[in-house]
């Protein structure tokens, strides 16, 4: 499967993630940039999520869809709307949180260094999906769509 480069302006592929983009700051958004989405793609989705969470499944941080395929990545700080003017008409998600939109690094305090993985993925049909879904259910409605994907990972650790 083709692979999508997925960076960050704010921080290195596998290295801290910035406290302004966690919940013990600002908790906005960190600023995105990719390259290499095939032509074919009709859309692209993100997931944000963070497997070191002390429970079975990893925590959902950030579900956004419906982005442009044309786009080439997010500024900082997106809203938590459930409807995006920028990119335009991209839909956001429910977070484990139990809220639309980002939602921030904020591990146990004590609980050692965690892993966010922010998945790029292309999609060869435009969904139409409306806003609010779970990362659980965004996987279910993108399977058998995706045609090429990234990832970014960054840390964050509490003391």
């Amino acid at each position: 499967m083709p692979s999508i480069a997925i960076s960050s302006s704010v921080f290195k592929a596998g290295a801290a993630i910035p406290r302004k983009h966690t919940g013990e700051d600002k908790d906005v958004s960190p600023p995105l940039q990719w390259a290499g989405v095939p032509k074919e793609a009709k859309e692209l989705a993100l997931i944000c999520d963070d497997p070191d969470a002390p429970r079975a499944e990893p925590w959902v941080h950030w579900v956004l869809y419906g982005i442009p395929a044309d786009a080439t990545g997010l500024a900082e700080a997106i809203p938590a709307v459930e409807t995006l003017k920028d990119p335009p008409g991209a839909r956001q998600g429910t977070s484990d949180f139990g809220r639309i939109g980002y939602g921030g690094p904020m591990p146990p305090k004590g609980h050692g260094t965690h892993h966010y993985h922010l998945k790029l993925y292309a999609l060869d049909a435009a969904l139409d999906l409306k806003p609010g879904l779970t990362k659980k259910k965004l996987l279910e409605a993108i399977k058998g769509h995706v045609v090429a994907e990234g990832e970014l990972v960054g840390t964050y650790e509490r003391k």
